[in-house]
């Protein structure tokens, strides 16, 4: 089976918490990779996303120590989505 993958850079306007993950990341830039299957018999090139990954620290982190995170898809929307409720503030 033929497989692809995406890289692209995603911005988060605040801090956020990954599940099985301690601590909070800082708002930032961050690198996203897709792996993407191709879907055989069609008529038409389609890919399913098969696994989506964060690299974490920030790409601005001055840190060596760096992770390749599994993430949900549907959580990483949600993150990229959230905005601050009325009254709190961002740091």
């Amino acid at each position: 089976m033929s497989t692809r993958t995406t890289n692209t850079i995603v911005h988060f306007s605040q801090p956020f918490e990954l599940p099985d993950i301690d601590g909070i990341n800082p708002a930032g830039d961050y690198k996203i990779v897709q792996d993407e299957e191709l879907i055989e018999g069609l008529s038409q090139l389609a890919y399913q996303r098969v696994a989506t990954f964060i690299h974490l620290p920030s790409i601005s982190a001055d840190n060596r120590r760096r992770q390749f995170v599994k993430i949900d898809p549907t959580l990483l929307e949600h993150l990229l989505s959230a905005v601050p409720s009325h009254g709190e503030s961002t740091p």
